[in-house]
């Protein structure tokens, strides 16, 4: 049986690594497979495919999918960088931890969809008027325009040189200006997509992986007293992710604009006509959405709900609501209630105000009244099932199913068991160097595989390690899980990078040079991470009673 299931196990990490059908297809798979091998009967796999972390992940996917849809996302958006400024460190500080803090929320591919227009606008205001600058400062003295706008024309900067034959010496600074605004505008799309991936991190529902632990835990230690929730990942991983964005945009400022401290932070220097422009852009962007309204407004009260929800059902210092107002409520309630509660009310709260007929001020006006009578007395509610039905990734859906489904099949066939005997050796080694290689390698897998399929395939195998050597398994789930969100290398590692990759500023090699110090850091920060305040969080100095019960059966 260990054998039949590692087969398919194996299969299985062969097609999600090379994609040869779609990832959704193959989580299919143990449908079909564990069946007629006979590791696990057709009921208890079907199980697996919809189960409460499954549902906790639809619930926050549709309010998500609900502030995209209003553009609540974009508001956010524009507002945190009116604020923060322009000067071109602090912009793009301002992007990153804005696509931070929205990939928390919505899915990493929408928010870098929806970011990397903006920063395209900026980066193209920015261009122009740099251009219509250069053009006037150039008229006052015309020896050189001529070679200027020949240089403007030809992008290959060796010509340049044979253009000015025995003319002025051409000005070097625009050459250097050009090569420089190159640099910019990829340090500029590169933060985007890396902000997207770290800041998914911070919450359970926040990416794929996180959803993949929280199952996990619950799959194969069934009596952990829910010791990952919302608010216990949150206070784990939230910090972590602000220690990774401040040290991967102090990378990105680094290898891409240079310390220039005077120049890029502009201290005690007024705005120049680019950053004037650029916050032009913001500001028409800003103008377009108009006031915010009735049906935006109810969104963004649903969501500051549900976070409040996740946040106070079981704090951990206190009693949370799920204890005080129910009775066994601990027992009953998981994350998942609130999640699909706040989805059910967004498709019965109405998108417009509600019009009472006995109170009508406009009566005076005929015509007025007639338009009234004439709108629909109820409006549209602020979600539709179709917007849903076209927006949700049911891929991701699956894909969790399918590696729920692989864990329930490992852990009963006996897989786990085996794997962990074979890694009893490992014991000599201190936990916190086991930590930090198996970080690395996965950080390293995920780069060619999606992250999803990549913490599938190894957390179960982390947790029968961890059971076979007597650690805590959250020390080596942990952070196995927080790496497999670090595709930092290439285009094909996350949707994010993809879509970056697509506006064409950036060369595969410029996001591996970046993506390997990222790496680097995201590892640093992990192990850190787990050996500081993760220790005491979840107790992972001892070897829990609950985590017991696995290696008897």
């Amino acid at each position: 049986q260990e054998a039949k299931c590692a087969y398919i196990i194996i299969m299985m990490a062969v097609y999600w690594c090379t994609e040869v059908i779609p990832l959704a297809v193959t989580s299919l798979m143990p449908v079909v497979f564990f069946p007629l091998l006979g590791v696990q009967s057709s009921k208890s796999v079907c199980l697996q495919y919809l189960n409460d972390t499954n549902m906790l992940f639809i619930g926050g996917l549709i309010v998500a999918i609900s502030v995209e849809q209003w553009n609540l996302h974009k508001r956010i958006a524009l507002r945190v960088l009116l604020i923060l400024g322009v000067k071109p460190a602090l912009l793009m500080l301002g992007f990153m931890i804005v696509t931070a803090f929205l990939s928390m929320w919505i899915s990493n591919t929408a928010t870098t969809a929806m970011m990397v227009p903006i920063v395209q606008a900026v980066l193209d205001q920015m261009d122009n008027t740099e251009y219509d600058v250069t053009m006037m400062e150039q008229a006052t003295g015309q020896t050189n325009t001529v070679i200027e706008l020949e240089e403007k024309n030809a992008s290959d900067p060796t010509s340049v040189h044979v253009i000015s034959n025995g003319q002025l010496p051409d000005d070097p600074r625009s050459s250097e200006e050009k090569k420089m605004r190159k640099r910019i505008c990829k340090g500029m799309t590169l933060c985007v997509c890396y902000a997207a991936s770290i800041g998914g991190t911070a919450t359970l529902t926040g990416t794929g992986p996180n959803m993949v632990l929280k199952g996990q835990m619950n799959q194969l230690y069934p009596s952990n007293n829910d010791i990952v929730n919302f608010a216990s990942w949150f206070g784990f991983a939230f910090p972590n992710m602000i220690l990774m964005l401040v040290l991967a945009w102090l990378w990105l400022q680094c290898s891409f604009m240079g310390l220039n401290f005077k120049k890029s932070w502009g201290c005690g220097t007024e705005r120049t006509a680019k950053e004037k422009a650029a916050y032009n852009v913001l500001k028409a962007e800003m103008k377009k959405l108009g006031p915010i309204s009735y049906a935006e407004f109810n969104v963004l009260l649903m969501f500051v709900l549900l976070v409040l929800l996740w946040f106070s059902r079981h704090p951990g210092f206190v009693k949370g609501w799920a204890t005080r107002l129910f009775p066994d409520g601990e027992k009953y309630i998981t994350d998942s209630a609130p999640a699909v509660f706040i989805a059910l009310l967004l498709f019965i709260l109405p998108a417009n105000k509600p019009k009472f007929i006995g109170w009508n001020p406009s009566t005076s006006d005929p015509e007025q009244a007639e338009e009234d009578i004439k709108k629909p007395f109820l409006s549209a509610p602020l979600l539709d099932w179709n917007v849903v039905q076209r927006k949700m990734p049911w891929s991701i859906v699956l894909l969790l199913g399918g590696g729920f489904a692989l864990a329930d099949a490992s852990a009963n066939s006996g897989l786990s068991a085996w794997l962990g005997h074979q890694m009893t050796p490992l014991g000599s080694i201190p936990p916190w160097a086991i930590a930090t290689v198996l970080s690395l390698i996965i950080a390293v897998f995920t780069e060619c595989t999606s992250n999803v399929a990549t913490a599938t395939l190894f957390l179960p195998v982390f947790s029968s390690m961890a059971a076979s050597i007597r650690i805590h398994p959250l020390y080596v789930m942990l952070p196995g899980t927080l790496s497999a969100s670090f595709a930092f290398m290439l285009p094909v590692a996350t949707p994010p990078n993809a879509i970056v990759f697509s506006y064409g500023h950036i060369r595969v090699l410029d996001m591996v040079r970046s993506g390997i110090v990222m790496n680097i850091i995201g590892v640093f920060c992990v192990t850190l991470a787990i050996n500081t305040w993760g220790r005491p969080m979840f107790e992972l100095d001892t070897f829990p009673t609950w985590a017991n019960s696995t290696t008897n059966q």
